[in-house]
């Protein structure tokens, strides 16, 4: 089945639709939706943010088996930023409305590469959420096809990661292996996340903690 998207010129004025692979070679702009997803936790007295983020597939196209946005998806034509309700339930199984999740804004990317040989440009216009769960990781139903993990980590120790103040950070989760979620630990580096803009990450992560009150 043909997806298409609607796609937009430089200053995000709507100008028609085009096929995924063809606003992609194109680069033209077009909408996305992220949603990330922390929990809370009470150490010694004080609230700690716990960022969920998820590994994806190695079948991607492009990032796979690096650590990304815990849900996120574009948003076909005639879609609004409500399609990330679908993407939280498809990737994740989290059921939730679009009145739970806490605006952090819109963020503009930029990226290119090639894929399968060919060249692609991908500009997008994000819209950005926050959700507050309080599932335990192993609780989550992973979409196999996209999603190869999902892991946890102390907001204040993946800043520090970020801001390249340390080198690993330890991540407890869970992995998908023949199909069923098992208990996973892994270490990663500032590397291993999806490549953008690092001010995006530090800026929400320190979101994702005023969420829970820090």
């Amino acid at each position: 089945m043909t997806e298409l998207f609607d796609i937009y010129d430089d200053n995000d004025v709507w100008i028609g639709t085009a096929e995924r692979k063809e606003a992609h070679r194109l680069g033209f702009w077009h909408h996305t939706v992220h949603c990330w997803l922390v929990r809370r936790e009470e150490r010694e007295g004080r609230t700690v943010a716990i960022v969920l983020f998820q590994q994806r597939s190695a079948n991607k196209d492009t990032g796979a088996g690096c650590f990304d946005i815990t849900a996120a998806g574009h948003l076909a034509a005639g879609e609004t930023p409500e399609a990330i309700v679908r993407e939280l339930r498809e990737e994740l199984g989290v059921e939730v409305s679009f009145e739970a999740l806490r605006e952090y804004g819109i963020v503009r990317e930029q990226g290119e590469g090639v894929v399968g040989g060919e060249a692609y440009v991908d500009n997008e216009v994000s819209r950005v959420y926050g959700l507050e769960v309080s599932m335990q990781v192993t609780d989550f139903r992973l979409q196999e096809e996209e999603v190869a993990g999902l892991y946890e980590a102390d907001a204040d120790e993946l800043i520090e990661l970020i801001e390249g103040r340390r080198e690993l950070v330890r991540a407890r989760g869970a992995a998908l292996r023949e199909g069923k979620l098992q208990a996973a630990e892994v270490e990663v580096a500032c590397s291993s996340f999806v490549e953008r803009d690092l001010s995006y990450y530090v800026s929400v992560f320190k979101f994702l903690q005023g969420l829970v009150g820090r």
